[in-house]
Parts: C-alpha cells; structure tokens; sequence
C-alpha cells in the first residue's frame, strides 16, 4: 500500500499545464522552462502558497528569468572538479558531500544544483554509491560525509539504513550530517519508523531548510520534533532570496520560529552565482543590514552565521558587522572574513 508520502509525491505538479488548471491561470510560456529546469510541487506544498507571486509561491513556480540569467555559472562552487569519484566532492581535507539522489519533494528554483537535479544529468544508484565507499575507506583522512543530492529523505527506509550502514562501517568516518528539506516541503516523509533508524547511527545531524515563516507549520513541527526526539541535532540553512525573506522583519520571524520548532539557525547565506537564479540574488548589504538587526537585538540563539560559498569552491566566508567603540561613541563598519574571493556583488 502507498504511504501517505509517496501518494503526495505521486501528486505533485509537474507541468504549466496542471499548474494552469489549478490557479486557473495561462502558464504556457514556462513551458521553456520547465524543459531545461524541472518543476515539482507537490500538493502540501502547493496548498502553503496563498496567492501567485507570494514568497512561497517565487520559492516553487517556475519564472520566465531563469532562461535569462547571463551572469551567473552552471556549477558555480565547482562541484565537478571536485569529484574524484562520481556523486562525491571533496573540496575540504576532511570531509565530503556525499550526494545520493538526484530526486527532491519540490523542486526550488534558486537550486544551486539546478543543472542536474530532477533531470536525466544526474545518475546515482548503488553503484555509484560503491565507488564513493571505496574512495572513502581509502581516504582515511575524511572524517566527516555531508549527505545530499536532491533530497536524501526521499529514498526508502530500506535504503537510508543500507547506506548509513555502509558510512558507519568506514572506522574513519566519525560525523555524518544530512541535508534535507524534506521537514519543510514534504513533512510527512519523517515517520515514526524514519526516526527510528535515524537514531541507530549517532552521532548523525540533520541540517534542513526553512526560508520564510509561513513554511513552519503544525506538520512542520511534528516532523522535527520527531527527528528531535530521536536525539538528531537539526540546524537550519536559509537561503537569502530577493522577494522571498531579504528584509530584518522575515528573517527575525523565521529565526525565532525555528527556535520554537526545536530547529537551530546555523546559516544565513548569500545566494548562490547559480545560472538561472539571479533574479533572486541580493546585494551582500542587504544580508549584512539584516545580520545588524539581529545581533545585540534578539538571542544569540537566533541568530545565524551569514556566509557566502565562495565561487569555484573556495568554500564558506563568513560575513559580518564589526562594531568598534572608540571615546563612547559606536561606529559599524564591515569586517569581511576567510579568503579572498571574487564574488560578484554587481546588483541593482
């Protein structure tokens, strides 16, 4: 029998046309889209967006923009480069992302793997994964595997067990991190029996993805506080995105919402130089303004660390106000930390 996640799933909106037919709208000038960049929304998702081009609603539906995007690159932390072996990075000494499905509960448009996930261009299966084991027992200096794809949570039980399995079964490997948006966009994928084997192979964390309040929700909360209760840490990854949550009032709601979901903001970040995602991109002063909003004004606890991904895998730099107190008087000025990078900050 189908569970009541694979059935939404099974449902999801897939075409301009059903998305047509569902806001009684004309979608067919996204067709060009969608052809080069997939578009999945399924329908609790669907059911969170209250009007076209509110910010849940930029977050799902595909936007004539993403085929105009000159300025940004196709793999812009350098991902392939960093691949000795397909489906693994290893940009850092001592850690790797691990990416294990190319499938995601929704398909958002400022993706930065939006070049392959959803699409034909990107293969993982078992054996693919048995090239990375391999490369990871090898490597004895990786002690840390990021897991992701696509989303992770959307493979089977069966599956998570296999290769967490595999993972605890490398002596090397200390850490394992997920990233999932799965408790955000399809909730009810975290199942008793999910958590379950989850909680088999501490110490395992999970990092998922909430960018605007409206995203938290009743089914939200239930599938946190059900990894929570496994004894899984939860951090969040905001995305800074233009129209969507780039002012101090939305994130300083969705910081302390998360809070209230047992969910630990981590980061903050600048969005990605990803093709087909400019028209979401705001300038660096933009995140640095909202960081000073919140820092002195709201718990240490809800406030993250804005970063950038540096272009070409330079990896994150942090960034932040600094405050210097001289004769009683505080001036703000901006302290940019970690290595040189050139980012693009050539926004309107």
């Amino acid at each position: 029998m189908m569970t009541q996640w694979k059935s939404l799933l099974a449902r999801s909106i897939t075409t301009p046309e059903q998305l047509g037919r569902h806001f009684g709208l004309d979608f067919s000038a996204l067709n060009a889209v969608t052809e080069q960049f997939p578009m999945r929304i399924n329908p609790y998702y669907l059911g969170l967006i209250k009007t076209p081009g509110d910010p849940l609603w930029r977050q799902a539906v595909p936007d004539p923009r993403e085929l105009d995007d000159e300025i940004c690159l196709a793999d812009p932390l350098d991902e392939e480069n960093h691949s000795p072996v397909e489906n693994l990075v290893h940009t850092y000494p001592d850690r790797v992302l691990f990416l294990v499905t190319g499938q995601c509960a929704m398909y958002c448009r400022f993706c930065t793997r939006k070049r392959k996930v959803g699409t034909s261009r990107m293969i993982v299966n078992r054996e693919t994964m048995q090239d990375a084991f391999a490369y990871l027992r090898k490597n004895k200096q990786i002690r840390d595997v990021l897991i992701s794809g696509g989303d992770p949570l959307l493979l089977s039980d069966e599956t998570i067990a296999w290769l967490l399995d595999n993972l605890r079964a490398i002596p090397s490997i200390q850490i394992i991190r997920i990233g999932s948006r799965v408790p955000c966009t399809l909730p009810m994928r975290i199942t008793t029996k999910l958590a379950g084997i989850l909680k088999r192979y501490h110490p395992l964390y999970i990092n998922t993805h909430f960018n605007h309040p409206s995203e938290i929700t009743p089914e939200a909360a239930k599938a946190c506080a059900r990894l929570a209760g496994a004894g899984i840490p939860l951090g969040n990854q905001t995305v800074l995105l233009r129209g969507v949550n780039d002012n101090a009032a939305t994130i300083t709601e969705l910081m302390h919402g998360l809070l209230m979901i047992r969910v630990k903001p981590y980061y903050l970040f600048q969005a990605d130089m990803t093709r087909g995602i400019n028209h979401f991109r705001t300038k660096v002063e933009t995140g640095l303004g909202i960081m000073q909003a919140l820092i002195g004004h709201t718990s240490g606890l809800a406030v993250p660390t804005f970063a950038i991904d540096a272009p070409g895998g330079g990896g994150k730099i942090p960034l932040t106000p600094s405050y210097l107190t001289s004769l009683g008087k505080t001036v703000t000025f901006t302290n940019y930390l970690g290595a040189p990078c050139s980012y693009h900050n050539d926004l309107d």
